[in-house]
């Protein structure tokens, strides 16, 4: 049993915090109210009705000058209908367990500035993993304790040396771990993710992002486990498999406490309107049928690259998992040895000489040589294989 106590663990400053009470608060816009609380702009927006809605694919941007719903109550409705799989648990969530934001961006921030104290708390990662807690890390003047992943066989969570670190290092109020990780595409086993959350001595919370969880076997999502444990936030987008990153779309699944704080802690209006309804779409059955097929699509091009890349001269060890919509890639020099230059002009030529632009990763931790390819449609990923065929002929100074 872990001993996370909220109200020891998160900032006392937090904890007093008296959310602030906007016009929506009292009451709502049913269509029939005269509204003169929130000093709007009643005439409407400074926008084409009909323009406006052809570019915004059919939303009615009529309601723009009214403040958008601060709680979204009907978006995590859906949220928790998608979730509440009752494959880890026979309790269910409900939106008192959720937090919506700008991307998980908003999500990773507000954790920190609501656990650590600047210049005192820490924060444990796991490298290699996504940047951006890191940089929010540092923004909020919170140092870093990081514990590699185990290299072998596809970088998953070192328990001992994680559950060691909580142990002996001071105050460390937060763990983020990625699963599937960014770059490595690699599902973190839920086993290993609960000997942390049942670490017997340290007051901290487990933040576990699952930006690609959809890409990962069916039921590999962990977020209805926040309803069993007080200690676990678990962070989605729709950025990914739902294909929205336009609308900057994020949740994170946290305990009703949890995530009382984090809405109190937010700006009043932080998901838009067109945002909300654009999400709603998506999360309806319409919506799911959509990304489900389109997924379909992209797991058997992630087949492809897996049995193509192998054959090719010049490409050497898949680095990670499959469970994401990428693969990780070593690039090889003349000698048959992964190498950082090498991989970056491969990565360079394909971009500026081919028009197919990968990613470089082989500056992260154990990653040396390393292109992230990210999955596209068939057309694409035949481009990028017949372009990568040549360029790697041309860097290596082999015949094509």
């Amino acid at each position: 049993m872990s001993p996370f106590n909220l109200e020891t663990c998160a900032r006392p400053n937090i904890l007093a915090l008296q959310p602030y009470r906007c016009a929506r608060d009292d009451y709502k816009d049913d269509g029939s109210n005269v509204l003169l609380d929130a000093n709007e702009n009643a005439y409407g927006p400074s926008l084409d009705a009909a323009d406006t809605s052809a570019t915004l694919g059919g939303f009615d941007p009529l309601g723009l000058h009214r403040y958008p719903d601060p709680h979204q109550s009907e978006l995590k409705q859906l949220l928790c209908k998608l979730r509440n799989t009752h494959a880890h648990t026979a309790k269910t969530i409900t939106p008192d367990n959720l937090f919506v934001g700008v991307g998980s961006d908003e999500a990773i921030d507000a954790l920190l500035r609501c656990f650590c104290v600047p210049g005192k708390d820490r924060i444990l990662t796991c490298p290699p993993t996504y940047g951006m807690y890191a940089v929010s890390a540092q923004v909020n003047d919170v140092d870093l304790v990081k514990v590699p992943l185990t290299a072998a066989p596809e970088f998953s969570l070192d328990v001992p040396a994680i559950n060691a670190a909580l142990s002996n290092e001071p105050n460390i109020k937060l763990a983020y771990f990625c699963s599937p990780g960014n770059p490595t595409g690699s599902l973190l086993a839920k086993e290993d993710v609960q000997q942390i959350l049942n670490h017997p001595t340290w007051n901290g919370v487990v933040i576990l992002d699952e930006a690609y969880i959809d890409f990962a076997p069916e039921d590999s999502s962990l977020a209805e486990l926040v309803a069993e444990y007080p200690n676990l936030v678990v962070m989605q987008t729709l950025s990914k498999a739902f294909g929205l990153a336009g609308i900057r779309l994020g949740a994170a699944f946290a305990s009703p406490p949890i995530a009382y704080i984090l809405n109190s802690m937010k700006a009043p209006y932080n998901i838009a309107s067109p945002t909300s309804a654009f999400a709603r779409a998506a999360l309806g059955e319409k919506g799911l049928a959509t990304m489900r097929g389109n997924r379909a699509k992209i797991l058997t091009q992630r087949e492809r690259l897996f049995q193509e890349l192998p054959k090719f001269e010049g490409v050497g060890r898949r680095r990670g998992g499959t469970a994401s919509n990428f693969l990780l890639y070593e690039i090889l020099n003349a000698e048959g040895k992964p190498d950082n230059s090498t991989a970056v002009a491969v990565y360079e030529k394909l971009a500026e000489q081919k028009g197919v632009v990968v990613r470089f990763r082989g500056k992260e931790h154990d990653c040396t040589g390393c292109l992230r390819i990210t999955v596209g449609t068939e057309d694409e990923v035949t481009k990028f294989l017949d372009s990568l065929r040549i360029t790697l002929s041309e860097v290596r100074g082999f015949p094509k």
